[in-house]
């Protein structure tokens, strides 16, 4: 593990989408439970890139859900004698920092290809018409496997004298297909991904000049010097990306712990859109805390 100052540093870091519902509250419990239990330090991030569907009515119901669950963290901007959270939005100069190291070190490359013309590829009925550019499969948020359609030609000009800044395109990292990336997770235990095959040339930037998740999370991460991340079980396949993301920075990556998702009563993994599961539903039944973190 990462040391910073010789002390265990965590964060819970919920995004402004929505309300946060019973797997966000059990996955942030178990994150403030292990900064406590380590004696640790607590970051919280509030993860607001999305100028579309971020709003500051869920970013103000998110802090009040926490402290009602009992969660405190030691670290963020001092706010009338307490601390909020820290904002991507607010971090910009941060995520292009990176950007154009990836760039300059040439692990990026601009797409033109749109969300809807990739989903077109994943429905076609040949999956792919170069065998070497893998299968095209979906993966979770990250939406369909990438085709490789933009992808250049190993040994191709260096980018980073022509573009200065990246709105305009998306930009994805060039993954190098065949690497297995592996990491043991606290919870999990050994995971195992291969790039190419288990996920393809990944998104870091969108064309309407807004970090993807992959860079920003990374960049953030490292900057308030994260020893363990903790977070759902839906994003183990994020973290082979992101370890991708430090080898390529030349940073030391933290310790993972990836929680269970909770599912609904179809199985399904909870989402915001479940607001009967919100905890500022339940609250207003009358649930109590313990019975909302699944403790009674």
């Amino acid at each position: 593990m990462r040391q910073y100052r010789n002390r265990y540093r965590g964060r819970i870091a919920p995004s402004p989408t929505g309300l946060l519902h019973v797997g966000h509250g059990r996955t942030f419990c178990t994150a403030y439970t292990r900064a406590r239990d380590a004696a640790g330090v607590l970051v919280l991030r509030n993860e607001d890139l999305d100028p579309q569907r971020s709003k500051a009515e869920f970013a103000n119901a998110m802090l009040e859900d926490l402290y009602w669950l009992g969660i405190r963290w030691q670290e963020g901007p001092d706010v009338g004698g307490t601390f909020g959270p820290y904002s991507q939005s607010e971090r910009r100069d941060q995520y292009i920092h990176v950007w154009k190291e990836l760039l300059a070190r040439g692990f990026l490359f601009p797409c033109r290809c749109s969300r809807r013309e990739l989903s077109g590829i994943a429905q076609a009925p040949h999956e792919s018409a170069e065998p070497d550019r893998g299968k095209v499969r979906w993966e979770g948020d990250e939406g369909p496997m990438y085709p490789g359609t933009c992808r250049p030609a190993a040994g191709a000009t260096d980018l980073s004298s022509r573009y200065e800044s990246p709105e305009g395109v998306n930009w994805r990292f060039r993954v190098p297909v065949g690497r297995v990336v592996s990491f043991e997770d606290g919870h999990f235990g050994p995971q195992r991904f291969v790039a190419g095959v288990d996920f393809g040339d990944f998104p870091v930037w969108r064309r309407d000049d807004v970090p993807a998740y992959q860079l920003a999370v990374v960049a953030d991460d490292q900057a308030m010097q994260i020893t363990e991340v903790v977070r759902g079980a839906d994003l183990l396949l994020s973290t082979a990306r992101q370890i991708l993301i430090y080898e390529a920075m030349g940073w030391p990556t933290p310790q993972w712990y990836h929680c269970p998702v909770v599912l609904d009563e179809r199985g399904e993994r909870l989402a915001k859109r479940h607001d009967a599961l919100a905890i500022r539903t339940l609250r207003a039944q009358g649930r109590t805390p313990e019975e909302v973190l699944g403790r009674v």
